[in-house]
C-alpha cells in the first residue's frame, strides 16, 4: 500500500500539517478495533485522501466505517468530539469532571461561592479527599482547535491565591486547602504548563499530563460521557444533560432517565447494552 504521507492536511485550527499514518493508526487502535479492521480502514482512508482535506473529512470517513463495523468502536474513537458536545455552555463539563473525581473516590460540589482575601469566588468544583480540599477551575472550549494559553493558569493562580489567603484564617476549615487544578478538554500551549509547573498549580487537558490526562482517565475508569453515544440522539442527549446525567454509567444506573425519552423497548434495550459494553470495555 502507498501511503500519501507528503499530503498537507488541514487541522480544525486551520494549521497545515502532513498526514500521519501512525497517528490515524493508533488513534483506531485506541477504539479497540482488531488489527485486521484498522488496516482495512486505513486502506481506504488512504486511498480517498487528497490535498488539503480536513482532519474532521478523514475522521468522518474513519468514523463511518468503525460505526458500520460495532458501535462500541465508534463510540471511543469519538471520545474526544463527545466531549466538546457536551457544550456549548460550560457547565455539563463542569459536571463531567466532578463525576470523575467522584468515582476517584472523592467528594464532590459543583459551583460553589467561597470567600476570599479581597472577593468571592464562585468555583466550579470543590474536591475534598483524606481531609484535603481542592479548588477545581473548568475551562471548557466547544471549538475544536483552541488551546489555552497562558493567561488561563495566570487568572486561576490568581483566584486561588484569594482563597488560600482567607480560607487558612478560618477556624472552622476542617479540611485543609493543598493545591488548585485547570481543567481543560482541550491542550494547555507550552507557556501554560510551563508556569502551572512553576507556581504548582495542577494542570489536567486531553492528553496532559502524559499518560494521565483526560483521554486516559475516561478510559482507565471506564467514565464515558453520554455524548459518545451512537444510538441516542443529540435532542435525547441534551434532554439527559438537563437532567445532569452526563455519564454513561449514570445512565445505566438510574434507567428511569429512557422513560422519559418515549423511545421503544427495543431501542432501551440497544442503548443500555451499547452503554454497558462501553462502561466494562
Amino acid at each position: 500500500m502507498g501511503t500519501n504521507t507528503a499530503i498537507d492536511i488541514i487541522k480544525s485550527s486551520g494549521q497545515k500539517v502532513k498526514f500521519s499514518l501512525d497517528k490515524l493508526r493508533n488513534s483506531l487502535k485506541h477504539s479497540g478495533a482488531n488489527h485486521e479492521l484498522v488496516e482495512e480502514i486505513i486502506r481506504k482512508v488512504n486511498d480517498e485522501l487528497f490535498e488539503g482535506i480536513t482532519t474532521n473529512e478523514i475522521y468522518n470517513r474513519a468514523y463511518s466505517m468503525l460505526k458500520r463495523k460495532k458501535s462500541i468502536f465508534a463510540s471511543k474513537y469519538k471520545l474526544k468530539k463527545a466531549i466538546y458536545e457536551l457544550g456549548p455552555t460550560g457547565f455539563p463539563f463542569e459536571r463531567f469532571v466532578a463525576a470523575i473525581l467522584e468515582y476517584s473516590g472523592y467528594s464532590v460540589k459543583v459551583g460553589v461561592v467561597i470567600n476570599g482575601s479581597c472577593v468571592t469566588h464562585e468555583i466550579d468544583v470543590v474536591a475534598e479527599k483524606n481531609d484535603i480540599s481542592t479548588i477545581i477551575e473548568c475551562k471548557f472550549h466547544n471549538e475544536e482547535g483552541r488551546n489555552c494559553n497562558v493567561k488561563v493558569p495566570l487568572y486561576i493562580h490568581s483566584r486561588y491565591n484569594d482563597v488560600k489567603a482567607q480560607w487558612n484564617i478560618k477556624t472552622n476549615n476542617v479540611q485543609r486547602l493543598d493545591k488548585g487544578w485547570v481543567v481543560t478538554n482541550t491542550r494547555f500551549t507550552e507557556d501554560a504548563i510551563k508556569y502551572g509547573q512553576c507556581v504548582d498549580l495542577y494542570l489536567l487537558s486531553w492528553d496532559y499530563p502524559k499518560n494521565d490526562g483526560l483521554k486516559d482517565r475516561i478510559d482507565r475508569l471506564g467514565l464515558y460521557p453520554i455524548t459518545v453515544s451512537t444510538l441516542l440522539t443529540n435532542r435525547e442527549k441534551k434532554f439527559l444533560l438537563s437532567r445532569d446525567i452526563v455519564l454513561c454509567r449514570q445512565l445505566l444506573k438510574d434507567k428511569f432517565f429512557l422513560d422519559h425519552l418515549d423511545i421503544s423497548q427495543q431501542r432501551k434495550t440497544k442503548i443500555t447494552k451499547e452503554l454497558g459494553q462501553l462502561c466494562n470495555s
